[in-house]
């Protein structure tokens, strides 16, 4: 419904959800279609957020080892949820296991749920009518929101908001959400700066407390 809501047809859905499995990719897409960015703009948008897989396939292809011929196929698999199993396992045979039961029965749902997910939305009509333009936005931010743990994603996730919301009137559609990104670059530069400068302050506390230690022995 949620690709409903961006203009993607039902054939358009159905393919989007065959080819890019991985949940926050395509609600990214769609949503970036949604608020009339440029298609290329929300395929970049969705590409980085899926980079991370190809960080658990470079760690499962050594924990699978599958055959050449099989490892395309399996690379669509690479999700979040086959990725934790499979690392769980204590044997490869066991993680070639997990993998497969974890991730052939997502997939098959995920498409099955995003077909009858399409075919409502085309069964309702209008879908800017029932605000399905906002449930991609408003999913993808519910998926988020758990992930926000520490001080520093905190910090990256209220600087990236703050930056899109201010560039949503001047850029096009989708733009604002890859100026964004550079949240993290700048929490991580702005924690490396304030960690050199306390261990700074510790080294100049430790040569005056020395300095205070060897007056105080001269002055016995």
């Amino acid at each position: 419904m949620t690709s409903a809501g961006s203009g993607l047809s039902l054939a358009q859905t159905c393919v989007l959800s065959l080819l890019v499995f991985t949940g926050a990719s395509q609600f990214a897409l769609v949503g970036a279609l949604a608020a009339g960015g440029n298609p290329f703009t929300a395929a970049a948008g969705a590409f980085f957020l899926g980079v991370r897989n190809a960080f658990y396939g470079l760690r499962l292809s050594q924990l699978l080892a599958l055959p050449r011929a099989v490892r395309p196929f399996a690379a669509q698999w690479v999700i979040d949820e086959t990725t934790v199993v499979a690392l769980a396992q204590p044997t490869r045979r066991a993680a070639r296991i997990g993998f497969t039961v974890t991730g052939l029965p997502l997939y098959v749902l995920w498409n099955l749920t995003t077909l009858l997910g399409a075919l409502g939305a085309e069964a309702i009509g209008d879908t800017d009518a029932w605000g399905l333009d906002a449930a991609g936005p408003a999913v993808f931010l519910a998926l988020l929101a758990p992930m926000l743990k520490t001080t520093r994603e905190r910090a990256v996730a209220g600087i990236a908001i703050i930056l899109g919301l201010a560039l949503l009137p001047v850029l096009p559609a989708g733009v604002p959400v890859l100026v964004a990104a550079a949240a993290a670059p700048v929490v991580l530069w702005a924690e490396g700066r304030r960690k050199t400068d306390e261990r700074r302050d510790g080294r100049r506390n430790d040569r005056q407390n020395d300095r205070q230690d060897g007056e105080q022995e001269a002055a016995r």
